[in-house]
């Protein structure tokens, strides 16, 4: 129990090195604050908060692997190395890929809400 238990230090270990040193993922962390912002004050339905989450983990999940892929190409190939920098570009277009798709989906839950509250207003 007690090595269970370990393996969650560890984990957590883990995202904060990343959120300490990596700036992209920092700059999803914030995105994903102004998303639960924006979904709480929007007041958006379950089902909404349920893509939201989502795609949060899924961003997030993609930095984490990113950046562990990264770690590990630069410990395997410490010099310049095509086949290593495909790799690395690879990682990199997994997140992309994510993010977009958080995006897109940010995109249909929140822009009727805020065209909605515009047209109210005005």
């Amino acid at each position: 129990m007690k090595k269970f238990i370990r393996g969650f230090g560890y984990a957590f270990k883990g995202i904060g090195y990343t959120a300490k040193t990596q700036l992209n993922f920092r700059v999803h962390l914030v995105a994903t604050v102004l998303a639960a912002f924006m979904g709480y004050a929007l007041h958006i339905s379950v089902n909404e908060w349920q893509w939201l989450i989502l795609c949060v983990t899924l961003v997030l999940m993609a930095e984490l692997f990113n950046t562990a892929i990264e770690f590990l190409t630069d410990l395997v190939s410490p010099d310049y190395n095509e086949l290593a920098g495909h790799v690395k570009d690879v990682s990199a277009g997994a997140v992309l890929i994510a993010a977009f798709f958080a995006l897109i989906t940010g995109c249909i839950i929140f822009l009727p809400k805020l065209l909605a509250l515009i047209n109210h207003a005005a």
